[in-house]
């Protein structure tokens, strides 16, 4: 009897062998279209690029704002620029702005001219003026007036007097480059 059982078993265990091949090589071919998916979507990932930074003087962290680009160099036509903090008091670690700071404080709205290229930020903190993002030679910069003239701007800084609340905002520098020129740009700008 032992050996009719063992006759019975053979042709069961080929047959669940020959499933368990099949799903081997279902699962491998699976992953391996995945696999293809994922990396052609990781290729197809927005690339970044530094645009200018916002200095406080509360403490040494920065709120950074790159260009977001598509892989043919072009503006994201979804999100074209991101702002997010750099630590640097606590060894430069990235750290996402809360949603208050970005609706209230250093986020911004944005209209985007896809013919144009070009990228218009308007600042929740109320800078009182609008940001372009504009292709150029050396890629996307940051363009707004720094005294009355357009310049790149390179960075951007707030002398705020903490207490209360929110803290007020004193003045406002604006460090940049003139777009025709080239020199050096700088502007003190006070809230009324």
């Amino acid at each position: 009897m032992t050996q009719g059982w063992a006759r019975l078993e053979y042709p069961c265990r080929h047959r669940v062998e020959g499933t368990m091949h099949a799903t081997s090589r279902f699962l491998v071919l699976t992953g391996l279209l995945l696999g293809g998916c994922l990396a052609s979507a990781a290729a197809e990932e927005a690339q970044t690029a530094p645009l200018f930074r916002i200095e406080r003087s509360k403490n040494a962290n920065v709120v950074q704002y790159d260009v977001q680009l598509r892989p043919d160099g072009r503006l994201d036509p979804k999100e074209p620029v991101v702002a997010y903090w750099i630590r640097l008091a606590k060894d430069g670690q990235r750290k996402e702005l809360s949603w208050v700071q970005h609706r209230f404080a250093y986020g911004f709205d944005t209209r985007h001219d896809r013919d144009t290229g070009v990228a218009t930020l308007r600042m929740k903190a109320g800078l009182d003026r609008e940001i372009r993002v504009v292709p150029g030679e050396e890629g996307y910069r940051a363009e707004l007036l720094i005294d009355g003239r357009p310049a790149y701007v390179d960075r951007i800084f707030i002398q705020s007097i903490e207490g209360g609340v929110l803290p007020e905002v004193e003045y406002i520098d604006f460090w940049g480059t003139d777009v025709e020129t080239k020199e050096p740009r700088y502007e003190r700008f006070g809230p009324s």
